[in-house]
Parts: structure tokens; sequence; C-alpha cells
């Protein structure tokens, strides 16, 4: 099985704002940045379509595949900050808790959300079920954290290093065959 990741586009999301799960628009760069992507997958056929259900990567695969069935699947969003969520990281750093997490962000979860081990078990439960499909091709419409989860399960990457390379906003990522 090929599998390609492709992030979403640019949100608008004031910077520092951390927005994890929460449903937020696309960002005015938004036509400019799908005509990109659209000449970077040009050559691709992709047999499946996987998609996070958060409006920033449903829109983004409604529109690259308007003809194609696209699965959603919560699995797929990003890492739930729980009450972090919409808090501007630097509040964040001021909260009690939030040294326990940014000294352990793999084990130690956010208030009311998730740590990421956490998102990499509900990554390696997506991939568990799609490794049993027949498909070739399958396109993943997602977000940084899920790459990146991904990076650990199929590159095994550790998961301490897995923010240590960046994920783009539009960046189409190819995994080696699983």
């Amino acid at each position: 099985m090929n599998l390609w990741c492709l992030r979403h586009t640019t949100v608008a999301v004031e910077p520092g704002t951390c927005y994890g799960q929460t449903d937020v628009p696309l960002a005015d760069s938004y036509r400019d940045e799908l005509q990109i992507i659209r000449t970077q997958i040009e050559s691709q056929q992709f047999d499946r379509i996987y998609c996070s259900p958060l409006i920033r990567c449903r829109q983004l695969a409604k529109d690259l595949f308007p003809e194609q069935t696209i699965s959603f699947d919560d699995r797929l969003m990003e890492l739930n900050f729980g009450q972090w969520e919409m808090k501007n990281w630097d509040w964040i750093s001021s909260q009690p808790d939030s040294q326990s997490w940014f000294n352990d962000y793999v084990h130690f979860r956010c208030p009311g959300g998730e740590s990421f081990t956490d998102q990499i078990q509900r990554v390696q439960s997506f991939m568990e079920e799609i490794q049993q499909q027949s498909e070739n091709n399958i396109l993943v419409v997602t977000h940084g954290g899920v790459i990146r989860s991904l990076h650990c399960l199929i590159d095994s990457v550790q998961p301490q290093k897995a923010f240590s390379f960046s994920v783009e906003y539009g960046q189409l990522v190819q995994f080696p065959q699983t």
C-alpha cells in the first residue's frame, strides 16, 4: 500500500493560538493554496481518500476530489488540547499543569484532552484497519499531529523526536510502502 498524507492549508487563526480539534475556518489564502496542491497531485490517482472531519480538511478534500467518495474518520483529527483549545500559548505556558505537558507531551495529557501517545494510538487503530483494505494508493487529508504520528508508526521515529521536523500547511507527504 502506498500511503500519502496531505496536511490542510493555512487556517484563519490568530498566530500563537492553540486550536487542535476546534473547527476553525480556512485563511483567505485558501484558493491560492488549493491551486498549488492541485498541481502537486494532478498526476496521482488515489484508490481511496480518508479525511479528518474537521472543516479545514473536509473542505480541502471535497474541493480536490469532488467526484470521489471521501471517508471521514475521527481518528484522523488533530490532538485534542482539551481546556487549552483556542487559548494563546503564552497563557497556556502560565498555567500550573502546562510545564508537566511541555516536559512530557508524549505521556502527559492536556487538561481535558490527550497526550501524544493517545493520538498515536488512535492513528495506529486507523492504520491497522486500512492495512486490511485492498487499495494500493491511499490519500489521507489530515493534520500535522497525525502525520507526525504516522512517522512514529511507519518510520519508527521516537515520539519525543516527532516534532523535530516540520509539516507545512498544504504539504504532501509520501510514506514508504506499508
